[in-house]
């Protein structure tokens, strides 16, 4: 049985193969220490009775008034374990949160715009594209920006989308 709990300094030693996916964003050991000590209510991992690392989502909360959201940075369940709705369960989660404990409008996140498994699983989620992000990833891929509503937004303006692509010097915040 698959256990979701909060991300544990010891996890950072032993979810590498989590990360092994090309389309997954590996960052360095204080940018993951920081999700954890500033975010720790959006940092959680999905674990095997083993105690192996299955997946992870890492996330936080930003923004001001109408803005004010849940951001997912990261989702990622190693190969072996997709199929079983890991994802969705860690992102409801996130959205859970965001909704309940933060009053958050809406969730968003970025995706590479070639990443077609990812975008139908989050449109399958109930999220929407709400722009493109030129160049966002790495300078040379779009990324697209996702967003879900949440309960705050009840005119669901946050999700509305734009009509032009943007840069990431235009990202309000990231």
């Amino acid at each position: 049985m698959t256990t979701i709990r909060r991300f544990c300094c010891d996890d950072l030693l032993r979810f590498s193969s989590v990360n092994l996916d090309h389309l997954t964003e590996t960052f360095n050991m204080s940018f993951y220490m920081t999700y954890m000590a500033r975010w720790p209510d959006y940092f959680h991992a999905a674990v095997s009775p083993g105690d192996r690392v299955m997946g992870y989502i890492m996330g936080k909360v930003e923004g001001q008034g109408e803005s004010w959201h849940g951001h997912v940075t990261a989702v990622s369940v190693a190969s072996e374990f997709r199929r079983q709705k890991l994802a969705k369960k860690l992102m409801n989660l996130l959205e859970e949160i965001s909704d309940k404990m933060d009053k958050a409008y809406f969730v968003d996140l970025f995706v590479r715009a070639s990443n077609m498994p990812a975008i139908r699983m989050y449109e399958k989620l109930g999220y929407v594209v709400y722009r493109r992000v030129l160049r966002y990833y790495s300078g040379e891929e779009d990324g697209l920006d996702m967003r879900k509503a949440l309960s705050q937004d009840v005119e669901k303006k946050s999700i509305i989308p734009l009509k032009r692509p943007i840069t990431p010097d235009e990202l309000e915040y990231d």
